[in-house]
């Protein structure tokens, strides 16, 4: 196969596969630490068959606090392939793993080495993502001006009334004000307590079902979200949010710049990105892992930034276990 018409996503989703199928064992037995773990070795597995020398860009231990196989720095691969950034998170939503909610997916992007934004040690930003259509409207201003102004762009460039945008937005206390704007402003709320890098995949898409995503969340969270945006063709504005007087405090110290407003082009500066991502419990993007007596079932999705291909797989998975005891 030519290197040019390699295609790494169909790859890297063995990689979400196999996390979701780990966390998915755990589904409602209220474990939030050992599905994670689980998940974040059965994904590193998959990663170092890969042929490339991967380094992990924002480690798993800035999420969790513990040792990780996929921590900040960590080699993947088999180291005869490209260079390249990855970042991965192997539950996004582990308590919705834990209490058998809607909504948990993992995901795993990587693009060239050096072509990925590097924001340590920074843990929150500010998001604002639509998709092809009202990408070229997106200013810097839209992250200060009120709702009502950004929601209303958007809707002229999207051809559709304020009233009939749909915004995706974290349920959190610090959006309590962005979700009175929005609705002062007319427009429909998809609420979610987890999930913003689906959110975003959501408001990327062509389909209209989510037009837009506001508000402040992870930073991984926002550097996969940004592959998949760039990768779909959609718009991004990023800046960083410290939370915590700790984090401010950490962030400025590092020199980094609090001001600056980021397009997914600065966050991922490559069109050769890779994103993956599979369903770990039912959610309005992708199904969850289910269980058969001999057979997982998994849904995935793949995006590749090059030849911006947006696929779906649905895969069977026998087990190994069930086979041994037909035998």
């Amino acid at each position: 196969m030519k290197p040019e018409a390699r295609n790494f996503g169909l790859e890297l989703v063995r990689a979400t596969e196999a996390a979701a199928l780990a966390a998915g064992a755990w589904m409602g037995k209220g474990n939030i630490v050992t599905p994670d773990a689980e998940a974040a070795n059965a994904m590193y597995d998959v990663l170092n068959s890969v042929e490339m020398e991967g380094y992990v860009l924002l480690g798993e231990e800035r999420k969790t606090g513990e040792e990780s196989p996929l921590a900040t720095g960590r080699r993947v691969g088999t180291g005869d392939g490209p260079k390249m950034d990855v970042v991965a998170d192997p539950i996004d939503g582990r308590k919705l793993v834990a209490q058998g909610l809607p909504g948990a997916l993992s995901f795993a992007a990587i693009a060239p080495y050096g072509t990925m934004w590097r924001p340590r040690p920074a843990v929150y930003m500010e998001k604002l993502i639509v998709n092809h259509e009202a990408a070229s409207v997106l200013v810097p201003e839209c992250l200060d001006a009120p709702a009502a102004w950004t929601l209303a762009l958007i809707a002229r460039a999207k051809g559709k009334q304020v009233g009939d945008l749909v915004v995706f937005v974290l349920d959190r206390p610090r959006h309590h004000d962005l979700i009175a704007e929005i609705r002062s402003a007319g427009a429909h709320i998809m609420l979610r307590s987890d999930g913003d890098v689906a959110g975003a995949i959501l408001a990327a898409l062509a389909d209209d079902r989510v037009d837009v995503l506001m508000g402040i969340g992870g930073v991984v969270e926002g550097t996969l979200a940004a592959c998949a945006v760039r990768a779909m063709g959609g718009g991004m504005l990023g800046r960083l949010a410290p939370q915590t007087k700790a984090e401010y405090e950490a962030v400025t110290a590092a020199g980094l710049d609090l001001k600056r407003v980021f397009t997914c082009a600065d966050i991922v500066q490559s069109d050769d990105v890779y994103f993956a991502a599979t369903g770990i419990t039912d959610g309005p993007l992708l199904d969850g892992v289910v269980y058969s007596r001999h057979v997982r079932h998994t849904h995935s999705l793949v995006l590749r930034g090059v030849s911006r291909t947006r696929r779906e797989i649905r895969t069977e998975h026998w087990s190994e276990f069930f086979e041994k005891r037909l035998c």
